[in-house]
């Protein structure tokens, strides 16, 4: 129902987050990832939280723990086309994988494989940025 509905982030949206190294920023290894694993991830089963509780079911930064935060510091809305075209595949695993000083809420996920934040990455950018 649209009394449900939460109001989208912000597009575009400020990036305070760090640069991935060079090396890290040009890597991708989507085309081998699961993304029924990634979509299942995000959604549900990722720990120490499943991703939407922050950045929402459909990606757009409006889950129920994000929208405690205002920008720059918001959850970021994975279906902004003017702020997602700049962030690699490469860049995205470095964030989960690493977490951002720049973004406190946004901790390094360090109980996920590198395969399943490669799982995770791939539903974002295939299904979420469309």
């Amino acid at each position: 129902s649209s009394a449900y509905a939460a109001k989208k982030a912000e597009c575009p949206q400020p990036r305070k987050t760090a640069k991935a190294p060079s090396s890290d920023f040009k890597k991708d290894k989507t085309k081998k990832a699961n993304k029924a694993n990634g979509k299942k991830l995000f959604q549900k089963t990722a720990k120490p939280m499943a991703c939407k509780m922050c950045h929402g079911a459909k990606g757009d930064g409006t889950g129920k723990l994000g929208k405690a935060f205002k920008s720059p510091k918001a959850p970021r809305n994975f279906t902004c086309k003017a702020t997602m075209k700049k962030v690699s595949a490469g860049q995205m695993f470095w964030i989960i994988k690493k977490g951002s000083k720049n973004q406190p809420a946004m901790v390094a996920h360090k109980k996920l494989k590198d395969k399943e934040i490669w799982d995770i990455v791939k539903y974002i950018r295939e299904d979420l940025m469309k």
